[in-house]
Protein backbone atom coordinates (compact mmCIF):
# COMPACT_ATOMS: atom_id res chain seq x y z
CA UNK A 1 0.00 0.00 0.00
CA UNK A 2 2.85 2.04 1.04
CA UNK A 3 4.83 1.50 -2.16
CA UNK A 4 1.20 2.27 -4.10
CA UNK A 5 1.26 5.84 -2.64
CA UNK A 6 4.37 6.75 -3.01
CA UNK A 7 3.68 5.33 -6.56
CA UNK A 8 0.87 8.28 -7.24
CA UNK A 9 2.89 11.06 -4.83
CA UNK A 10 5.03 10.92 -7.89
CA UNK A 11 2.97 10.26 -10.60
CA UNK A 12 1.55 13.58 -9.74
CA UNK A 13 4.53 15.15 -9.10
CA UNK A 14 5.39 14.46 -12.77
CA UNK A 15 2.50 15.13 -13.94
CA UNK A 16 2.62 18.50 -12.10
CA UNK A 17 5.92 19.11 -13.44
CA UNK A 18 4.76 18.74 -17.18
CA UNK A 19 1.94 21.35 -16.76
CA UNK A 20 4.61 23.17 -14.90
CA UNK A 21 7.04 23.26 -17.89
CA UNK A 22 3.97 23.48 -20.38
CA UNK A 23 2.67 26.99 -18.50
CA UNK A 24 6.01 28.10 -18.69
CA UNK A 25 6.28 27.67 -22.33
CA UNK A 26 3.07 29.93 -23.56
CA UNK A 27 4.30 33.38 -23.53
CA UNK A 28 1.25 36.01 -22.83
CA UNK A 29 1.59 39.41 -24.74
CA UNK A 30 -0.52 42.64 -24.45
CA UNK A 31 -1.36 44.35 -27.66
CA UNK A 32 -2.42 48.05 -27.25
CA UNK A 33 -4.12 49.50 -30.41
CA UNK A 34 -7.20 51.55 -30.36
CA UNK A 35 -10.44 51.87 -29.94
CA UNK A 36 -13.24 48.96 -29.23
CA UNK A 37 -14.91 48.91 -32.50
CA UNK A 38 -12.25 50.51 -34.89
CA UNK A 39 -10.32 49.33 -37.73
CA UNK A 40 -7.40 49.04 -35.85
CA UNK A 41 -8.82 47.27 -32.51
CA UNK A 42 -9.71 44.71 -35.36
CA UNK A 43 -6.57 44.42 -36.98
CA UNK A 44 -5.19 43.77 -33.28
CA UNK A 45 -7.70 41.23 -33.09
CA UNK A 46 -6.39 39.39 -36.22
CA UNK A 47 -2.77 39.38 -35.53
CA UNK A 48 -3.41 38.21 -32.45
CA UNK A 49 -5.07 35.09 -33.83
CA UNK A 50 -2.44 35.11 -36.59
CA UNK A 51 0.30 34.75 -33.62
CA UNK A 52 -1.66 32.44 -31.43
CA UNK A 53 -1.98 30.10 -35.25
CA UNK A 54 0.80 30.64 -36.21
CA UNK A 55 3.00 29.84 -33.35
CA UNK A 56 0.84 26.84 -32.00
CA UNK A 57 -0.41 28.69 -29.43
CA UNK A 58 3.09 29.23 -27.86
CA UNK A 59 2.63 33.23 -27.86
CA UNK A 60 -0.72 34.34 -26.45
CA UNK A 61 -2.07 38.07 -26.71
CA UNK A 62 -4.39 39.75 -25.09
CA UNK A 63 -6.14 42.92 -26.46
CA UNK A 64 -6.48 46.03 -25.36
CA UNK A 65 -8.37 48.72 -26.14
CA UNK A 66 -6.52 52.09 -26.43
CA UNK A 67 -7.66 55.97 -26.10
CA UNK A 68 -5.38 56.70 -28.53
CA UNK A 69 -1.51 56.26 -30.00
CA UNK A 70 0.10 58.99 -27.53
CA UNK A 71 -1.61 56.61 -24.48
CA UNK A 72 -0.11 53.74 -26.55
CA UNK A 73 3.50 55.43 -26.16
CA UNK A 74 3.49 56.89 -22.67
CA UNK A 75 2.18 53.60 -21.18
CA UNK A 76 5.92 52.09 -21.91
CA UNK A 77 6.83 54.23 -18.87
CA UNK A 78 5.06 51.35 -16.51
CA UNK A 79 4.96 48.70 -19.33
CA UNK A 80 7.34 45.50 -19.03
CA UNK A 81 8.90 43.24 -21.94
CA UNK A 82 5.23 41.85 -22.97
CA UNK A 83 4.25 44.95 -24.10
CA UNK A 84 3.24 45.67 -27.92
CA UNK A 85 1.59 48.74 -29.32
CA UNK A 86 0.78 50.27 -32.13
CA UNK A 87 1.79 54.11 -33.28
CA UNK A 88 2.91 55.92 -36.05
CA UNK A 89 6.70 56.22 -35.96
CA UNK A 90 6.74 60.13 -36.17
CA UNK A 91 5.10 59.74 -32.39
CA UNK A 92 8.36 57.34 -31.60
CA UNK A 93 10.73 60.04 -32.33
CA UNK A 94 8.32 62.60 -30.77
CA UNK A 95 8.60 61.03 -27.43
CA UNK A 96 12.09 60.26 -27.75
CA UNK A 97 13.23 63.98 -28.11
CA UNK A 98 10.68 65.49 -25.74
CA UNK A 99 8.49 67.49 -28.72
CA UNK A 100 5.00 68.15 -29.26
CA UNK A 101 2.57 66.32 -27.37
CA UNK A 102 5.20 64.87 -25.13
CA UNK A 103 6.89 68.07 -24.44
CA UNK A 104 7.70 67.70 -20.82
CA UNK A 105 7.07 64.65 -20.43
CA UNK A 106 10.14 63.06 -21.24
CA UNK A 107 10.96 59.51 -19.79
CA UNK A 108 14.60 57.64 -20.39
CA UNK A 109 12.38 54.39 -20.82
CA UNK A 110 11.21 56.24 -24.28
CA UNK A 111 14.58 55.30 -25.63
CA UNK A 112 13.66 51.70 -24.88
CA UNK A 113 11.52 51.78 -27.54
CA UNK A 114 11.90 48.99 -30.70
CA UNK A 115 9.86 48.37 -33.78
CA UNK A 116 8.77 44.97 -35.00
CA UNK A 117 6.45 45.53 -38.12
CA UNK A 118 4.03 47.81 -39.66
CA UNK A 119 1.18 46.86 -39.81
CA UNK A 120 -1.71 49.13 -42.20
CA UNK A 121 -1.30 52.58 -42.60
CA UNK A 122 -3.81 55.50 -42.19
CA UNK A 123 -4.48 56.68 -46.17
CA UNK A 124 -5.82 60.14 -46.80
CA UNK A 125 -9.31 59.72 -48.83
CA UNK A 126 -11.05 62.40 -50.84
CA UNK A 127 -13.90 60.70 -51.77
CA UNK A 128 -16.44 62.90 -54.41
CA UNK A 129 -19.72 62.06 -55.62
CA UNK A 130 -19.91 61.78 -59.31
CA UNK A 131 -22.44 63.95 -59.62
CA UNK A 132 -20.81 67.05 -58.11
CA UNK A 133 -18.59 66.85 -61.69
CA UNK A 134 -15.27 67.00 -59.53
CA UNK A 135 -12.52 65.68 -60.52
CA UNK A 136 -9.82 67.22 -59.17
CA UNK A 137 -8.81 69.15 -56.28
CA UNK A 138 -9.51 72.35 -57.98
CA UNK A 139 -13.33 71.25 -58.97
CA UNK A 140 -13.83 70.89 -55.43
CA UNK A 141 -14.39 74.76 -54.97
CA UNK A 142 -18.23 75.28 -54.12
CA UNK A 143 -18.36 72.37 -53.08
CA UNK A 144 -20.25 70.86 -49.80
CA UNK A 145 -17.34 68.51 -47.44
CA UNK A 146 -17.92 66.73 -44.63
CA UNK A 147 -14.26 66.55 -42.62
CA UNK A 148 -15.51 65.19 -39.24
CA UNK A 149 -14.24 66.63 -35.88
CA UNK A 150 -11.38 65.94 -34.09
CA UNK A 151 -9.41 62.97 -36.05
CA UNK A 152 -6.29 62.97 -38.05
CA UNK A 153 -8.30 62.71 -41.02
CA UNK A 154 -10.25 65.98 -40.60
CA UNK A 155 -6.82 67.79 -39.49
CA UNK A 156 -5.28 66.81 -42.21
CA UNK A 157 -8.61 67.36 -44.94
CA UNK A 158 -8.70 70.98 -43.55
CA UNK A 159 -4.73 71.30 -44.01
CA UNK A 160 -4.58 70.02 -47.75
CA UNK A 161 -7.75 72.66 -48.55
CA UNK A 162 -5.14 75.02 -47.39
CA UNK A 163 -2.55 74.03 -49.20
CA UNK A 164 -3.89 73.84 -52.36
CA UNK A 165 -5.84 76.77 -52.14
CA UNK A 166 -8.86 76.28 -50.83
CA UNK A 167 -9.24 77.59 -47.84
CA UNK A 168 -12.72 79.45 -47.71
CA UNK A 169 -13.77 78.30 -50.94
CA UNK A 170 -15.54 75.41 -50.07
CA UNK A 171 -18.76 74.88 -47.54
CA UNK A 172 -17.52 72.99 -44.67
CA UNK A 173 -20.48 70.57 -43.44
CA UNK A 174 -21.14 70.54 -39.67
CA UNK A 175 -21.58 66.91 -39.03
CA UNK A 176 -19.98 63.48 -37.88
CA UNK A 177 -17.73 61.48 -40.16
CA UNK A 178 -20.26 58.83 -39.18
CA UNK A 179 -22.86 60.30 -41.22
CA UNK A 180 -20.82 60.82 -44.42
CA UNK A 181 -21.83 57.57 -46.53
CA UNK A 182 -25.56 58.47 -46.04
CA UNK A 183 -25.04 62.22 -46.29
CA UNK A 184 -22.93 61.77 -49.73
CA UNK A 185 -26.27 59.25 -51.17
CA UNK A 186 -28.54 61.52 -50.02
CA UNK A 187 -27.18 64.53 -51.92
CA UNK A 188 -26.56 66.61 -48.58
CA UNK A 189 -23.09 66.53 -49.20
CA UNK A 190 -20.67 66.39 -52.72
CA UNK A 191 -17.93 64.67 -50.70
CA UNK A 192 -15.97 63.77 -47.56
CA UNK A 193 -12.60 63.13 -46.51
CA UNK A 194 -11.31 60.29 -44.53
CA UNK A 195 -8.06 58.75 -43.52
CA UNK A 196 -8.18 55.08 -43.05
CA UNK A 197 -6.28 52.09 -44.13
CA UNK A 198 -7.42 50.93 -47.73
CA UNK A 199 -9.76 49.26 -48.62
CA UNK A 200 -11.46 51.77 -46.20
CA UNK A 201 -15.09 50.31 -45.17
CA UNK A 202 -17.03 53.79 -45.46
CA UNK A 203 -15.50 54.02 -48.78
CA UNK A 204 -16.25 50.36 -49.91
CA UNK A 205 -19.94 51.02 -48.87
CA UNK A 206 -20.53 54.28 -50.62
CA UNK A 207 -18.48 53.26 -53.95
CA UNK A 208 -20.86 50.55 -53.91
CA UNK A 209 -23.85 52.02 -53.47
CA UNK A 210 -22.96 55.21 -55.40
CA UNK A 211 -20.93 56.74 -58.13
CA UNK A 212 -17.79 58.76 -56.99
CA UNK A 213 -14.66 60.04 -57.85
CA UNK A 214 -11.60 59.04 -55.22
CA UNK A 215 -9.27 62.18 -55.79
CA UNK A 216 -5.25 61.88 -56.87
CA UNK A 217 -3.05 64.37 -55.80
CA UNK A 218 -0.54 65.42 -58.54
CA UNK A 219 3.21 64.46 -57.47
CA UNK A 220 3.41 68.55 -56.62
CA UNK A 221 0.33 68.45 -54.29
CA UNK A 222 1.66 64.94 -52.50
CA UNK A 223 5.20 66.64 -51.92
CA UNK A 224 3.67 69.75 -50.99
CA UNK A 225 1.85 67.94 -47.94
CA UNK A 226 5.22 66.62 -46.50
CA UNK A 227 3.39 63.45 -45.85
CA UNK A 228 4.51 59.82 -46.77
CA UNK A 229 2.87 59.02 -50.48
CA UNK A 230 1.22 56.06 -50.77
CA UNK A 231 -0.67 54.21 -53.79
CA UNK A 232 -4.14 52.88 -53.87
CA UNK A 233 -3.86 50.32 -56.55
CA UNK A 234 -7.03 50.82 -59.41
CA UNK A 235 -10.29 48.12 -58.52
CA UNK A 236 -9.40 49.01 -54.89
CA UNK A 237 -13.27 50.48 -54.85
CA UNK A 238 -16.43 49.59 -57.26
CA UNK A 239 -15.70 51.92 -60.15
CA UNK A 240 -11.74 52.63 -59.72
CA UNK A 241 -9.94 52.40 -62.79
CA UNK A 242 -7.06 53.74 -62.04
CA UNK A 243 -4.20 53.96 -59.37
CA UNK A 244 -5.22 57.01 -56.95
CA UNK A 245 -1.79 58.63 -55.72
CA UNK A 246 -2.62 59.83 -52.31
CA UNK A 247 -0.82 60.54 -48.73
CA UNK A 248 -0.76 58.31 -45.31
CA UNK A 249 -0.08 57.97 -41.95
CA UNK A 250 2.53 55.12 -41.43
CA UNK A 251 1.98 52.64 -38.53
CA UNK A 252 4.41 50.18 -36.79
CA UNK A 253 4.19 47.55 -34.15
CA UNK A 254 6.55 48.92 -31.45
CA UNK A 255 7.60 46.78 -28.42
CA UNK A 256 10.68 47.67 -25.78
CA UNK A 257 14.04 46.83 -25.61
CA UNK A 258 12.87 44.61 -22.31
CA UNK A 259 11.32 42.18 -24.69
CA UNK A 260 13.37 38.77 -25.12
CA UNK A 261 15.26 38.79 -28.51
CA UNK A 262 13.50 35.44 -29.01
CA UNK A 263 9.81 36.64 -28.26
CA UNK A 264 10.50 39.48 -30.51
CA UNK A 265 11.80 37.49 -33.47
CA UNK A 266 8.94 34.88 -33.20
CA UNK A 267 6.52 37.63 -32.96
CA UNK A 268 7.92 39.44 -36.50
CA UNK A 269 8.71 35.82 -38.17
CA UNK A 270 4.75 34.47 -37.43
CA UNK A 271 3.36 37.83 -38.67
CA UNK A 272 4.69 38.01 -41.92
CA UNK A 273 4.27 34.41 -42.87
CA UNK A 274 0.76 34.65 -41.57
CA UNK A 275 0.15 37.83 -43.33
CA UNK A 276 -1.14 35.70 -46.46
CA UNK A 277 -3.18 34.06 -44.90
CA UNK A 278 -4.42 37.35 -43.11
CA UNK A 279 -5.05 39.28 -46.24
CA UNK A 280 -7.22 36.75 -47.72
CA UNK A 281 -9.70 37.69 -44.89
CA UNK A 282 -8.84 41.30 -44.48
CA UNK A 283 -7.91 43.30 -47.39
CA UNK A 284 -6.40 45.94 -45.58
CA UNK A 285 -3.05 43.71 -45.07
CA UNK A 286 -2.93 43.66 -48.88
CA UNK A 287 -1.28 47.17 -48.25
CA UNK A 288 1.52 45.73 -46.07
CA UNK A 289 4.73 44.66 -47.80
CA UNK A 290 8.59 44.81 -46.75
CA UNK A 291 8.69 48.55 -48.51
CA UNK A 292 7.06 49.93 -45.76
CA UNK A 293 10.02 48.83 -43.42
CA UNK A 294 11.58 52.40 -44.82
CA UNK A 295 8.54 54.21 -42.81
CA UNK A 296 10.10 53.19 -39.63
CA UNK A 297 12.69 55.97 -39.21
CA UNK A 298 13.78 54.58 -35.50
CA UNK A 299 15.82 51.40 -34.03
CA UNK A 300 14.09 47.60 -34.56
CA UNK A 301 14.27 45.03 -32.01
CA UNK A 302 17.29 43.36 -32.10
CA UNK A 303 15.21 39.99 -32.62
CA UNK A 304 13.11 41.39 -35.66
CA UNK A 305 16.58 42.73 -37.31
CA UNK A 306 17.18 38.61 -36.85
CA UNK A 307 14.22 37.46 -38.83
CA UNK A 308 14.50 40.40 -41.51
CA UNK A 309 18.56 39.86 -42.18
CA UNK A 310 17.74 36.19 -42.61
CA UNK A 311 14.39 36.83 -45.23
CA UNK A 312 17.04 39.26 -46.92
CA UNK A 313 14.84 42.58 -46.32
CA UNK A 314 16.74 45.95 -46.86
CA UNK A 315 16.99 47.72 -43.41
CA UNK A 316 19.05 51.26 -43.03
CA UNK A 317 22.03 51.57 -40.77
CA UNK A 318 20.12 53.48 -38.05
CA UNK A 319 17.40 50.43 -37.78
CA UNK A 320 19.63 48.12 -36.22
Amino acid sequence: MLHSAVKVVLTSALVLGFATTAANAETRITYKSAKAGSSYYQMGVEVAEAIKKGTDGNIIMTIEESQGSVQNVMEVRARGGDYVFTTPPALVDAAQKGTGAFEGKGNPKFAEIRALFPIPSLAMHFVMSKASGTEDFAGMEGKTILLGKGSFGATEGEKYLQLFGLDGKVKIADAELSNAVDALKNGQIDGFVTAGSWPAPNVVEVAASTEVNILSLTPEQEAETKRTPLTIPAGTYAGQDKDILTTSLPVVAYATAAMDDETAYQLTKTFWEQKAAMSGSAPWWKGVDKGLLANITGKLHPGAVRYYKEVGFELSDGQM
